[in-house]
């Protein structure tokens, strides 16, 4: 039986704050600016607007990362509450460029955002010279001040233009991908180590595009922090998930966690250890235009890397010897 440590109010707090700050910059502050613009305070709304619509490319051409945002302390009460960290494996040459990806999805993906979004866990000290980028939904950054929040953390656009950009311009630039995509979230329950990776190919093509080295990764615990309710195949939940996914670009999940009160049932995670532990960069050519039997080569090799990191680490952080990483 999982035994949970019990953080302190504040810790929850902190943690709950995370998804409902995503909702209040998505539902209040959009419509309340639109409003403002029909009081005595709608210049402050017509200068957002005007500066929002001159600034719409930044999100494609790099964003604009703020180190304050990175360092909050919110984001340590964050790391302190599972608690999350980060293990390399090995150095990351600041002379390169890397597509790193991320696994598995999980519902809210707790471990590549604390540890990639944010400096709670020491990344700029744990790999020198490497700029992370977490790609997410193109979508949020075509809502107002979600967008600005975003790109402080250092979410990027997961569009191919925004992504090329990054990998083109400068090095040491690490762009990572969720690469299993919002599908992935319905195979996030505890006890499984499930990731839809065998048709996903098209972060294998960009890398070779770029000469970029590819970066397996592997977040222990990431679908150990809520259960999920999960719907028949031909069932209306699941109709409707799928029709959900198809307006806003990510399922509906039906989940839970703990409550407030010890024992208790709520939308709180589990705070059980989440660790991320990077692997070692597969180096690949550049190729502008790839056959798809060299992109199959590359994904057969990183796909191995990736076995290979799970193995290694998966009794230290959880897993039973017997467990295997399953590919979709």
């Amino acid at each position: 039986m999982l035994s949970f440590k019990q953080p302190n109010h504040f810790q929850s707090l902190m943690v709950l704050q995370w998804p409902l700050s995503y909702l209040i910059l998505f539902w209040i502050f959009p419509p309340l600016s639109i409003y403002l613009l029909f009081t005595s305070w709608w210049p402050l709304s017509a200068l957002y607007f005007a500066w929002f619509f001159l600034d719409w490319k930044t999100p494609e051409q790099g964003g604009r990362r703020s180190a304050w945002v990175r360092n909050w302390c919110a984001w340590t009460h964050i790391r302190d509450y599972f608690p999350i960290s980060i293990l390399k494996t090995k150095d990351l040459s600041p002379e390169h460029n890397y597509l790193m990806g991320v696994h598995p999805h999980g519902i809210l993906t707790f471990g590549g955002v604390c540890n990639f979004c944010t400096e709670a866990t020491g990344f700029s000290k744990i790999f020198p010279g490497i700029t992370p980028y977490l790609a997410t939904l193109s979508w949020f950054f075509k809502v107002p001040f979600l967008r600005d929040y975003l790109m402080a953390k250092g979410l990027c656009s997961v569009s191919r233009s925004a992504i090329d950009y990054l990998l083109s311009h400068g090095t040491g630039n690490l762009v990572g991908i969720v690469v299993g995509g919002v599908g992935e979230a319905l195979q996030s329950m505890p006890n499984t180590t499930t990731l839809i990776l065998r048709k996903h190919k098209g972060f294998v093509r960009t890398a070779l595009q770029h000469g970029a080295h590819l970066v397996p990764t592997f977040t222990f615990g990431e679908t150990e922090v809520y259960d999920q309710v999960l719907y028949h195949k031909d069932s209306c939940m699941y109709k409707f998930q799928r029709h959900f996914r198809q307006i806003f670009g990510f399922y509906f999940c039906v989940f839970y966690g703990r409550g407030f009160r010890q024992g208790s049932t709520g939308l709180l995670p589990y705070s059980l250890p989440i660790v991320t532990v990077v692997g070692e960069p597969l180096p690949l050519p550049k190729i502008e235009k790839p056959s798809q039997e060299v992109v199959d080569k590359y994904h057969a090799l990183y796909m191995d890397a990736l076995h290979k990191l799970f193995d290694q680490h998966k009794t230290q952080y959880g897993c039973s010897e017997t467990q295997k990483l399953l590919f979709l």
